[in-house]
């Protein structure tokens, strides 16, 4: 372990020994490679539990906004499938009304379309299409583009229409009506996974993979302990592959998409053309908003600390995961945690996070 690694790792270890979560796994690094790969604690707070690894893989949660969602409707515009612009009326017929028909999936990406944050929809429905319906006719909470309420059904309705738009660029060689999986949500990002990373990163992980699988929360619900399986009940309905949650990945997964987002930004046609990242990563202009089209960027408040550059891009996730990039310094930082073990009431994490970063960035910026 390298000595400047130590002031965040002794975090990391005091949070662990205060409970604030059974595991975590962290990767620090810049564009060229990871310079700091670590692991604390045990999978659960059983005294014989076995011990977190480098090769522990998590519940990525509300990660897969950005890793999956975002990455695949990038390359969705790039590809001249979708238009940042394009009204949800031209793809989701269930969205009617005078009151939305000018929400754009742009809007969906700044979580600025009117839609309400989260309802627990698993209780009562099943699969896209009950999904789609009952999403597309609630009642707005505001009218769009005037704030931003970060929206996991927004998430949701933008993981569909890339769907939708993949089987239409694929329809001439299908049997007219016939169902097309390599459309599917997971399937195309199965395949920009593939290229990034031999590392675990992938919805829906086989029970191959469960020996290594941080467990989530004791789910009443379900009735069961999920251990490699999604913890979010709207995920869980659709099938575990959703555009809000899903993914799961080991911490070397995921800093193999950072580096790649370093090398987009920077110059690279990797993830998309550098000039679509950048449109991506650049703060919005919605009142009070600190989101940009599915990044969310730094404040002096964020889960990233305080002392990353203000153009700083990263995203967090319920089961207790982040990603922070701060591309002017060629630097990341991947967090990843199992804090709802046992239970999602345990929010200690929002005090380490924090202060992990500012340590990282202490000593690991150039």
């Amino acid at each position: 372990m390298p000595a400047r690694s130590e002031p965040a790792a002794r975090i990391l270890r005091d949070a662990v020994e205060a409970h604030a979560f059974p595991a975590a796994c962290i990767e620090v690094g810049s564009r060229d490679g990871a310079r700091w790969n670590a692991a604390f604690g045990a999978l659960t707070f059983d005294p014989f539990a076995p011990a977190a690894t480098p090769d522990t893989i998590f519940d990525l949660a509300s990660l897969t906004k950005v890793i999956a969602t975002t990455t695949l409707a990038m390359r969705a515009v790039d590809g001249g499938r979708i238009g940042l612009d394009d009204p949800l009326t031209r793809w989701l017929p269930d969205w009617r009304g005078t009151d939305r028909a000018d929400v754009t999936i742009r809007h969906l990406l700044a979580h600025s379309s009117g839609l309400t944050g989260y309802l627990p929809f698993y209780r009562d429905l099943t699969g896209r299409s009950e999904f789609q319906h009952a999403i597309c006719h609630l009642p707005l909470e505001y009218p769009p583009d005037s704030q931003s309420i970060y929206s996991d059904l927004g998430f949701i309705l933008l993981a569909f229409i890339l769907e939708d738009a993949a089987a239409t660029a694929n329809r001439s060689s299908l049997t007219p009506g016939a169902f097309d999986p390599s459309a599917s949500l997971a399937e195309q990002f199965h395949r920009v996974a593939s290229f990034l990373t031999a590392d675990p990163l992938m919805f829906n992980p086989p029970r191959a993979w469960r020996r290594q699988c941080a467990p989530t929360e004791i789910d009443q619900w379900r009735g069961r302990l999920l251990t490699g399986e999604v913890h979010d009940e709207n995920c869980w309905a659709l099938g575990g592959a959703a555009g809000h949650a899903g993914l799961f990945g080991t911490a070397a997964a995921v800093g193999a998409f950072a580096r790649a987002v370093l090398r987009t930004i920077r110059g690279e046609t990797i993830l998309s053309p550098p000039e679509t990242m950048r449109t991506f990563i650049i703060r919005g202009s919605v009142p009070n908003s600190s989101r940009a089209l599915g990044w969310d960027t730094m404040l002096p408040t964020s889960s990233c600390g305080t002392l990353m550059s203000p153009s700083s891009i990263g995203h967090v996730g319920f089961t207790g995961t982040s990603l922070w990039i701060d591309w002017e310094r060629d630097l990341y930082v991947v967090l990843l945690t199992n804090r709802v073990h046992p239970t999602r009431d345990n929010n200690a994490i929002r005090e380490v996070r924090p202060r992990v970063h500012d340590a990282v960035v202490q000593s690991f910026a150039n």
